[in-house]
């Protein structure tokens, strides 16, 4: 069930130009909560993960929410529906990260506990497809991108040492042991392409798979990863910016990104950026999120959804146009 109410969002167009309009905020109640990131089925609704394990799949206001996928071989109902207990990670499963591949229809999983799998159309259990990337254990699966043109699934892991459970190790301990893992599905391999990163999270595949933009939480930067070219297997700084989350290309190639930036009136921003770094728009986001977190803007059919690691809906925003 939806439920709406109108609220006042922001937008700063090229940094200077400020526009306050009225949007009509809809929100998507999620049992469980935690959706940090969304995904859109190609015949309608999207996919969440939650907090205890499940991928949930929203069929549309009748149908609402229904259980689609897990990660973990081991989730039983009754120990991990409704848990918000990381230490139960292992058992119960915690996807952050989702990606579509719209001509195979197989929804792809970065899982902060099992890695990266895979499901078929019809759900249930995901296939787990890497666990161990150059010599190194998966540890904290977090963002996660498909390129619809190559099928190569990319993904991030935030720590060779901490997992989800020990999110404030990592913190204090200024952990930089993170990594960009490419997935090849043909030869079923995964490849290391950059290491030693400050938690990195999102990612956003370039035009004509040419780079990966993907970004540091911990570092405060965006940077670019060359797939082809003169530059190719090199990487270089994009931009600075506070606490960057998830990246989502939009069908103009342009990236909305969730940031920890706070305007003057203390509220969550998402910025939209080309791929050399250059801010086009800002969005301000009031009530109900004001200073708290946010992790996915995605934009998708003229509407901009909204995902946060900590909220117990999806917000989504249909902006005048």
């Amino acid at each position: 069930m939806a439920i709406l109410n109108q609220i006042s969002i922001f937008i700063i167009f090229f940094s200077w130009m400020v526009m306050i309009v009225s949007a009509q905020l809809r929100t998507y109640p999620v049992p469980s909560g935690g959706s940090e990131s969304i995904v859109f089925a190609p015949d309608g609704g999207f996919y969440v993960g939650v907090n205890d394990g499940r991928i949930l799949r929203y069929r549309g206001s009748r149908a609402g929410w229904i259980n689609f996928a897990y990660a973990s071989p081991n989730r039983t109902s009754s120990l991990c529906d409704g848990t918000t207990d990381l230490e139960l990670g292992s058992i119960c499963g915690r996807t952050l990260g989702l990606g579509y591949h719209y001509a195979t229809k197989q929804l792809y999983m970065a899982d902060a506990y099992h890695g990266l799998c895979v499901v078929g159309r019809k759900g249930g259990v995901a296939t787990q497809l890497v666990s161990i990337a150059g010599g190194k254990a998966l540890k904290w699966l977090d963002g996660l991108e498909v390129d619809q043109d190559t099928g190569y699934v990319y993904f991030t892991d935030i720590s060779t040492i901490y997992n989800l459970s020990q999110l404030q190790e990592n913190i204090r301990t200024g952990d930089s042991t993170g990594r960009l893992i490419e997935y090849n599905p043909t030869t079923k391999n995964a490849r290391v392409l950059v290491s030693g990163l400050e938690a990195p999270g999102g990612i956003g595949v370039g035009k004509n798979s040419s780079f990966i933009l993907f970004s540091e939480f911990s570092g405060n930067r965006i940077s670019k990863y060359w797939l082809k070219g003169p530059k190719a297997n090199t990487k270089e700084l994009v931009m600075n910016i506070t606490s960057p989350a998830n990246i989502k290309k939009t069908e103009s190639e342009e990236y909305w990104v969730a940031t920890g930036l706070q305007s003057p009136t203390n509220m969550t921003t998402g910025i939209k950026i080309n791929e050399n770094g250059t801010i086009l728009e800002t969005v301000t986001f009031g009530a109900p999120y004001n200073n708290t977190p946010i992790t996915e803007v995605h934009e998708h059919r003229g509407k901009l959804f909204v995902a946060n690691f900590y909220a117990v809906f999806v917000g989504e925003y249909k902006l005048p146009g």
